[in-house]
């Protein structure tokens, strides 16, 4: 194929926008920061980037991550591709979508204030720019299916944990209550977390155990055909 062939076509730009979402005090929360540029300047926006040359797309909802978050190699999938031909009020841009989900106790508040961003719950969103609520309406749906048949909340709560933590995240998740010894049983069922003698006494004056996610004993029941399901 010669280089006219493509010469003859439209150029326009690729972007990634990260939907980073975190969990605290029974609710989700979604990083945004205020747009420090045209078209829509000091609107809200969803953290994001251009497709730089020689990365993939991947590969750049990797590096806006780290820049966004100073924290390696998060966890993270595709949401979508978004491709209105009017969706950006600047120019013509295709952005492809990821999510990821993090401990918010694990950011640095320096990090937040170089770019201006904020955690916002998801339950009080402002109005985003361009089709940003979409997206994150997206993410949601795809995050309830996910953490039906995988153990992906896990990556939004603290190494330790307790159960009335765990089941709160997934009632966010969810977006409903769920019955306590029916929510027990499924995990205890599962057998892959692990209790700790410690005890949050944070929260109760009985105080709750806390537990770890195992990972390693997860990893091997999957391989020998085990099915994750809450």
């Amino acid at each position: 194929m010669s280089a006219a062939f493509y010469q003859n076509e439209v150029q326009f730009y690729v972007a990634v926008d990260c939907i980073i979402l975190g969990f605290n005090k029974n609710e989700l929360y979604v990083l945004l920061y205020k747009r420090k540029f045209e078209p829509l300047k000091g609107k809200w926006s969803l953290m994001g980037g251009f497709v730089k040359a020689g990365e993939s797309i991947n590969e750049a909802a990797s590096r806006v991550l780290t820049e966004c978050t100073g924290i390696n190699e998060l966890f993270m999938e595709q949401v979508g591709a978004y491709g209105d031909v009017t969706r950006d009020l600047g120019e013509r841009v295709i952005s492809v979508a990821y999510y990821s989900l993090v401990n918010m106790s694990e950011f640095q508040s320096k990090i937040l204030k170089e770019h201006n961003a904020v955690w916002t719950k998801i339950s009080e969103l402002p109005t985003l720019i361009f089709d940003h609520e979409q997206m994150i309406k997206d993410t949601l749906s795809i995050l309830k299916k996910k953490a039906a048949t995988r153990p992906v909340g896990f990556n939004l709560l603290p190494e330790k944990f307790t159960l009335p933590q765990l089941q709160s995240l997934y009632e966010a998740i969810y977006q409903t209550s769920l019955d306590k010894r029916n929510f027990r049983k499924k995990l205890n069922s599962m057998d892959i977390l692990e209790k700790l003698d410690e005890k949050d006494k944070k929260n109760s004056k009985r105080g709750a155990f806390f537990y770890t996610f195992n990972k390693e004993k997860y990893d091997k029941l999957l391989e020998d055909g085990f099915y994750f399901s809450l």
